[in-house]
C-alpha cells in the first residue's frame, strides 16, 4: 500500500478519534476544558499529513495521486472541517447533554446552507489548488510532479458540481416530505 494513503488513512482515524475524545470528555465526563483542548488538536493532524506528504517529496520521492489526495484532503479539513465538528457536536449534546434535536433543513434554509457549502467548497478548491502549487514549487522537478498536475480539472469539476447543486436547490428548494402530500 502506498504510504502517503496510509498516511492518509491514519490521519482522518485520527481526526474522528479527537473529535469523538473531545466530544466525550465534554457531555459525558462534563470535562469542558479537557473536550476544547482536544478538539483544538485535529488542526495538528492536518499539519502532520502536510509535513508527512513534503518529506515524501523532499526525500525524492514521485508525487502520485494519493499526495494529490492529501492536499484535497486538507483543503477539505481546513474549509469544512469546522462545520464537521459543529455538526458532532450538535448530536453529542442532544444524545448526552439533553440538547436540542438537531433539525433537517429545508426550503430557503436549506438553499442558504447549499451555496455556503458551495463557498467552503471555493475555499477547499482554492486551499487544495494552493498546496498542489507549493508541492510542485517546493520539488521543483516536473518529472516528479506531473500527478499532481492532474487533480486540478479534478477540482474543478467538484467546485461546478457544488454550484449546480446550490443552484438546483434554489430552483427547487428541498420539501419536507409531509409538504409534497
Amino acid at each position: 500500500m502506498n504510504p502517503i494513503l496510509v498516511i492518509i488513512i491514519a490521519c482522518e482515524i485520527g481526526f474522528w478519534v479527537f473529535v469523538v475524545l473531545g466530544l466525550v470528555a465534554r457531555y459525558v465526563l462534563r470535562r469542558r476544558r479537557t473536550g476544547t483542548v482536544l478538539l483544538a488538536m485535529t488542526p495538528v493532524v492536518d499539519l502532520v499529513l502536510l509535513t508527512a506528504v513534503i518529506i515524501n517529496l523532499q526525500a525524492g520521492g514521485t508525487a502520485s495521486f494519493f499526495h494529490g489526495l492529501a492536499a484535497l484532503y486538507l483543503g477539505v479539513s481546513v474549509a469544512y472541517g469546522h462545520k464537521m465538528v459543529r455538526w458532532a457536536d450538535g448530536h453529542f449534546a442532544y444524545r448526552f447533554a439533553h440538547g436540542p434535536a438537531p433539525v433537517k433543513r429545508y426550503g430557503p434554509v436549506y438553499t442558504r446552507e447549499s451555496w455556503k457549502d458551495a463557498a467552503r467548497t471555493g475555499v477547499a478548491v482554492a486551499i487544495t489548488a494552493g498546496i498542489l502549487w507549493l508541492l510542485i514549487a517546493v520539488v521543483a522537478d516536473p518529472r516528479r510532479t506531473g500527478a499532481l498536475q492532474g487533480i486540478f480539472p479534478i477540482l474543478g469539476i467538484w467546485f461546478v458540481l457544488d454550484l449546480i447543486w446550490a443552484i438546483s436547490y434554489t430552483l427547487w428548494p428541498k420539501q419536507h416530505l409531509s409538504a409534497t402530500k
